[in-house]
This record gives structure tokens, C-alpha cells and sequence, in this order.
């Protein structure tokens, strides 16, 4: 574990991160997944450091080196350094989700380095390829304990840490889109991350109680360096603006919805996805890999 705190910003990140009226200040968030400099956990994580938050961090690197768009070409400390100059307090923990304790592990960081924990948004998640005749046991059992499991573990050890005499309880869980077409060339994401979709409404229910919120975001498509040039144009043309969603678009929206603004917002679904004309896309956006969120 490292901790970075730094409060210098360039000109231009200072414009780009105005901070909304409400502000963070004095609140603590942990965001999972923070793994790559082009991901959207990383875009997250600089939008609340810069609203004033201090930020617990997780990132498994591993994950990404494995995969075809590799791991952040900087180590670790390159990436806790781009992003303590947003400002702010910053912790990192570096933890492996199919390790069952390692959600609660991640949680009490939040604790030890900033004596609270109020927002948690987990951004984290096994990204697999495989069809039904590809399917493997191992896998399926993977992609559930990192999507799906370590999910609902990272909300059960946040609900019992989070302090219900501290305003603005907030969970934000990311989803994929497998809600609204096919993926059947990626099955194991497909099905834990539904999971994870399913989950929402049942974790605001019992949390309203205790004035936490829970939503999800499907990002869209994203441009997280993942895609090839013919990819990333057949997903262009399906885009109405003409241009892929940005990691920042998700984390604006991620922001608000921690935000004070968001308090009456709650087992919400909201699919981020720029008017994305799914139909539109050949051959379909459901047959390309799941786009890497630094997961």
C-alpha cells in the first residue's frame, strides 16, 4: 500500500476539473479498478479527487497485462503520480478479487488512511472471451467471484463501515450493456456482470433505510485503447455524435451520482451510452471483447 496527497493541478486540469457547487470536501471514496491511465476508473478517481474527496484506489495490474491491450506502460507509481497532481489525499491497495477476502481488505484501507469511507464505486472487472463451445468451468467460476462476488462483498463491508451519521452514503456499480443485446461471444462477463446489474435494485432497497444509494452505469462504448481501427470506426458510425464515449464521460456521470445533487436518485440503471445505435453496428458490437476499465 501507498499513500500520495499533493494539492498542484496545470492550468488546464484546473479548468477541466471545476469542481460542482456541492463539492466532496470531507468525504471518502473508494474506487476499484484503477489499473490503466486510459481506463475509467482512473477518470473517476481523478473526478472526485479533484471535487475535493479523498480516494482510495485498487488496481490488479495483472489482469491487463494479460490481455490483448496489455497492462498501463508505466508502473504503478506513474499512475499515483499523474494522479496526485489532480490534488487531494490519495491511497492505493493493490489486491486480486478472486481472493475472497480481498474486497473487505480494499474497504478498510478506506478506514485506516482517512478514518471514514462514504462513496464506493466499483468500477473493477474480469474481462473473458469465450462462446458456448469455448465456455470453460474455471473461468465461469473467475469471471463470478472478481464481477459478481467481490462485488456484493465490497457493498457488504462497505454497509458496515460507512457511518450513518455521515451525510452522502453512496454505491455505484458498473455494468456493460449486456442488458440491452446479445454478447454471446463473451458469456462469462455477460452473465456475471447481469449479476451485478440484477443486484442494484435489491442493495438501494435495503439500504434507503440508511440513506445510502445504489446505482449502476452502463459506460457504452468506451475508449479505453482497447479497439482496433476497424472496430473503433464501425462503433463510430454507430454513434449519433460521431465520436466513442470517454472514459470522463462516465466519470461526470459518476460524480453526480455521488454527489449531493443525486441524494433522491436510487436502484437506478442508467445507460450512458451517447443514443449508441446497437442495431446499426456490423458486424454486431456484441461480438467485440468487453472493454478494459483498467479491470
Amino acid at each position: 500500500m501507498s499513500m500520495h496527497g499533493g494539492d498542484g493541478r496545470s492550468p488546464e486540469q484546473a479548468h477541466d476539473l471545476v469542481s460542482e457547487p456541492s463539492g466532496l470536501h470531507g468525504r471518502v471514496a473508494v474506487v476499484t479498478g484503477v489499473s490503466r491511465r486510459q481506463g475509467i476508473g482512473f477518470a473517476i478517481a481523478r473526478r472526485l479527487l479533484a471535487d475535493g474527496a479523498a480516494v482510495v484506489v485498487h488496481s490488479w495490474a495483472a489482469h491487463d497485462a494479460e490481455q490483448p491491450w496489455g497492462a498501463d506502460p508505466g508502473d504503478p507509481e506513474a499512475l499515483l503520480a499523474e494522479l496526485t497532481e489532480t490534488g487531494g489525499l490519495l491511497a492505493h491497495v493493490e489486491a486480486d478479487f478472486l481472493d475472497a477476502t480481498a474486497p473487505a481488505t480494499v474497504v478498510a484501507t478506506a478506514l485506516e488512511r482517512f478514518g471514514a469511507v462514504d462513496i464506493l464505486v466499483s468500477n473493477h472487472a474480469r474481462s473473458s472471451r469465450q462462446s458456448l463451445e469455448e465456455l470453460t468451468a474455471s473461468e465461469l467460476d473467475a469471471s463470478w467471484a472478481v464481477n459478481a462476488r467481490a462485488t456484493v462483498l465490497l457493498a457488504q463491508s462497505f454497509a458496515a463501515r460507512h457511518d450513518d451519521q455521515r451525510t452522502g452514503g453512496r454505491i455505484v456499480l458498473l455494468t456493460s450493456g449486456q442488458h440491452l443485446g446479445p454478447m454471446p461471444g463473451e458469456l462469462p462477463y455477460a452473465m456475471t456482470k447481469g449479476a451485478t446489474h440484477q443486484l442494484t435494485a435489491s442493495l438501494a432497497d435495503h439500504l434507503a433505510g440508511r440513506r445510502i444509494t445504489v446505482n449502476s452505469v452502463n459506460p457504452g462504448p468506451t475508449d479505453t485503447g482497447w479497439a482496433s481501427p476497424v472496430t473503433a470506426a464501425r462503433i463510430r458510425s454507430a454513434m449519433p455524435f460521431g465520436r466513442w464515449g470517454t472514459p470522463d464521460d462516465a466519470a461526470r456521470l459518476v460524480r453526480w451520482l455521488v454527489s449531493d445533487e443525486a441524494q433522491w436518485i436510487t436502484g437506478q440503471v442508467i445507460n450512458s451510452e451517447g443514443g449508441y445505435r446497437r442495431a446499426a453496428s456490423q458486424p454486431r458490437p456484441d461480438r467485440i471483447p468487453p472493454q478494459p476499465s483498467d479491470r
